[in-house]
């Protein structure tokens, strides 16, 4: 048997944000924690949606102790912030951090026996929903819209954790592009390449099957022709990956990823990296070691990416154009080839051993070990 798990609602496009007050509304919500971070109030995103708070007379308390990658301390503060604001509701404005933070908060305000958050790791059996959450994206490769997905760093072990749990899903994402026109260009390729990253795990992971698979060569597909142009700050571009990462999110929340996520997830905790560029650099790599273990399924990558002439390729032909297309795609977009002055020899034991203890690591469609993964992190250095 296998289970999908999608939002209740969901709005697409261009002015989409204006149908959050209603949505608001209409569910019966009296007071709302926005929840965001810092930049993204500096730099008036934040505002877009007050103001429409503001102008339908909505009650809200505006709560931004997030980092780029939320740790546990930044959820306990929110559990305690949002207790004092008599919330009973999220909107949650911004990107993977952002949505993993209110996910996490609103399943301990819901759940409070595992208000020490590390219990929250894997699949934890919580027994009631999360606070509602309206989930509004500023970056276009998260999809932490659409998942059962969050990842929480716990500084003092310097390791991050993956909680899985269906009742964390926000009841409403409202994906629209003007929210993301701001991203800088290294920002809108890293969250971008992060997208493609789900989408290919994704489609080859031991989870997948035919509905998931729709799902990711459609988003395979749509990253590939926009990601160029969202780097450009094109209209179209910045549309296409609105709509491409969120049609990845939809089919890989619901049956895993591998040991790229795995690999950038611990390079995150022991080094602060931005998830998306880690996600980036490794992408060709694992694609390469994952290769022979993908039956066919190389062969639609390739000509989701655009490769022609793929039908009169061999195997070998076209897993190589795959990785290729891959690889020159994130080039494009300006993503570095190497975890050079990244990476440091006397951390690949630990870093090993971290990222095979990960979760998504057991999706992955080859079987692996720490010392392989050793010698993928020493291959990119």
């Amino acid at each position: 048997m296998n289970k999908f798990v999608l939002n209740e609602t969901s709005y697409h496009g261009a002015g989409a944000i204006n149908a959050i007050p209603d949505e608001i509304k209409n569910r019966g919500f009296k007071k709302v924690f926005v929840t965001s971070d810092p930049d993204l109030v500096k730099f008036g995103i934040v505002k877009k949606v007050t103001d429409l708070l503001d102008a339908a007379n909505i009650s809200y308390t505006l709560y931004t102790d997030i980092k780029a990658n939320p740790t546990i301390e930044n959820v306990q503060h929110g559990v305690e912030e949002f207790k004092k604001a008599e919330a009973d509701c999220i909107v949650a404005i911004g990107g993977g951090s952002a949505m993993d933070t209110s996910k996490a908060i609103g399943i301990i305000i819901t759940n409070p026996e595992f208000s020490d958050v590390r219990s929250l790791e894997g699949v934890a059996p919580t027994k009631n929903p999360c606070v509602p959450i309206i989930a509004v994206p500023t970056t276009a490769g998260t999809a932490a819209e659409v998942t059962i997905n969050y990842v929480i760093t716990d500084v003092e072990k310097k390791r991050k954790f993956v909680c899985v749990d269906a009742h964390d899903i926000p009841v409403c994402a409202v994906v629209d592009p003007d929210m993301m026109n701001s991203m800088p260009a290294a920002l809108t390729a890293a969250t971008g390449m992060d997208a493609l990253t789900h989408a290919i795990e994704g489609y080859i992971t031991k989870g997948a099957w035919e509905l998931s698979d729709m799902f990711h060569i459609k988003a395979i597909e749509i990253i590939a022709r926009s990601l160029r142009g969202a780097v450009a700050n094109t209209a179209e571009g910045r549309e296409g990956m609105a709509l491409g990462q969120y049609v990845a999110g939809m089919g890989f929340s619901n049956v895993g990823l591998g040991v790229d996520h795995s690999m950038a997830h611990t390079l995150s905790a022991y080094y602060d990296t931005p998830h998306g560029k880690a996600c980036a650099i490794l992408l060709p790599t694992i694609m390469a070691y994952n290769a022979e273990y993908t039956g066919e399924k190389y062969k639609d990558i390739a000509i989701a990416m655009g490769v022609e002439g793929v039908e009169n390729m061999t195997q070998a032909e076209y897993r190589q154009a795959a990785v290729d297309a891959v690889r020159k795609l994130a080039e494009d977009v300006g993503i570095p080839t190497t975890l050079k002055g990244i990476v440091k020899e006397e951390d690949i034991d630990a870093l090993a051993k971290d990222a095979f203890a990960d979760a998504c690591r057991p999706g992955n469609p080859r079987e692996t070990s720490e010392e392989e993964i050793k010698e993928l992190y020493r291959s990119l250095m």
